[in-house]
């Protein structure tokens, strides 16, 4: 696939489509799972070393599930 993408020029186009498609997801992600996990700007204001640690882990995850969805296969 790399080598005929490369030939006949569509590799930068197909790249710039996977990479777009990646950040779309990453962000329904984050923002699905911090919905879920009732990760919010309350939590923010009351413990912002949790929030940070939380969106952390949220976004290991999201990152994952990213990776082994789109870039992976």
């Amino acid at each position: 696939m790399y080598s005929s993408l490369l030939l006949t020029g569509k590799l930068t186009a197909h790249l710039n489509e996977i990479d777009d498609a990646a950040h779309e997801r990453m962000d329904l992600l984050i923002r699905k799972m911090a919905e879920r996990q009732h990760i919010d700007e309350a939590l923010k204001a009351r413990d912002q070393m949790g929030w940070v640690g939380a969106m952390n882990n949220i976004r290991n995850a999201a990152e994952e599930i990213v990776l082994s969805e789109l870039i992976y296969n």
